[in-house]
């Protein structure tokens, strides 16, 4: 069967029963018994030490992240065959320093990224962290984290405070990265707006997904996302809420003020089409393949989130919703065409 044509793979009906009539090619941790590392992981979580110790001293550390070591995310890509992961750390990122102690930590923690990197040739690569919400030292190590660490692209937080992505006061700092054609990762947190709003409910569980849709939302509507149309973002968690509420975006934000006439639905779709979307967290049948008929696969890549999660969680899960051919674009091809380093090695 040409699994690439079939309309029912599409509904996610016989990407089941093809999953299942090859079931027996996976070994005990989902990797085919014949393959060899191959995945792209764009969603890899490391702690630098002295990023931890300011998370510790903050009181803003948790055990995965306490318990992290480089051979532990070795061991991990190894059993998922997972030949390179994309490094960065996770949220709250610097942003709840002072400026001079974020751009330090900031520093140290690229530098450490990139050292991990060199030590262990082609299974590790940088989305460099950013003291974001200072401009200025934003500014000043972007162009040593490009320059000088040579790193695969930028690691942010969807928001900073109060501040969404698409928001004026972050223009310098995006005007420079889509100068520089940059990739920029997106890592969900918790607005100011929102912080354990539902008791007995963590922020992880809703509002990490909401805010990523918040973002997303922002840079289309403010008209950031077009005039950052050099920069490739990428959200994890397939964008969070994005498919529970793209037909507000598509009809009802642009048919009404203030933003009727400005705003149609081509263009809408235009940049929901162009934006990556990880599989981190959403390898389920129900999330993917929504995200799957919002989106090309083209756009979909692979993500893990570890070490909150392991890779080998997604193999069966990614198996069951797509053709092998599919599968090849998410697992690798698709994060290539955005991350030129690897393309070249």
């Amino acid at each position: 069967m040409n699994h690439r044509n079939c309309t029912c793979c599409r509904t996610l009906s016989c990407g089941r029963r093809w999953f299942l009539a090859g079931a027996a090619a996976f070994t005990a941790t989902g990797v085919r018994a014949d393959e060899q590392p191959h995945r792209i992981d764009v969603h890899h979580h490391i702690a630098p030490p002295t990023w931890l110790d300011a998370l510790k001293k903050a009181k803003l550390d948790n055990p995965p992240l306490t318990s992290w070591t480089p051979q532990r995310s070795i061991e991990d890509m190894d059993k998922a065959g997972i030949a390179t992961a994309i490094t960065s750390p996770t949220t709250p990122q610097v942003g709840f320093l002072p400026a001079a102690d974020a751009a330090r930590i900031a520093r140290e923690s690229n530098e450490y990224a990139r050292q991990l990197m060199a030590d262990h040739p082609g299974r590790f690569g940088v989305f460099a962290m950013l003291p974001m919400p200072y401009i200025d030292e934003c500014l000043k190590e972007i162009e040593y984290a490009f320059d000088t660490l040579k790193v695969d692209g930028i690691g942010m937080m969807t928001s900073y405070g109060d501040k969404w992505l698409g928001y004026p006061q972050f223009a310098p700092v995006f005007d420079e990265l889509n100068r520089r054609k940059a990739t920029v990762y997106t890592h969900p947190t918790t607005a100011n707006c929102c912080v354990n709003l539902v008791e007995g409910v963590g922020d992880a569980a809703v509002e990490y997904g909401a805010d990523t849709t918040r973002s997303i939302v922002n840079l289309i509507f403010s008209g950031s996302a077009q005039r950052y149309g050099e920069i490739n973002f990428i959200f994890s968690h397939g964008g969070g809420v994005l498919t529970a509420v793209a037909e507000r975006l598509q009809i009802q934000m642009v048919s009404t003020p203030p933003y009727k006439g400005k705003f149609t639905r081509e263009m809408v779709d235009g940049q929901l089409r162009r934006f990556y979307y990880d599989t981190a967290q959403v390898s389920n049948a129900v999330t993917i393949g929504a995200l799957a008929k919002l989106v090309p696969v083209s756009q979909i890549v692979f993500g893990t989130d570890y070490p909150y999660r392991s890779g080998t969680e997604y193999q069966r899960g990614l198996a069951a919703n797509f053709a092998a051919d599919e599968l090849r674009a998410i697992d690798r091809d698709n994060a290539l065409r955005i991350l030129p380093r690897l393309r070249a090695a």
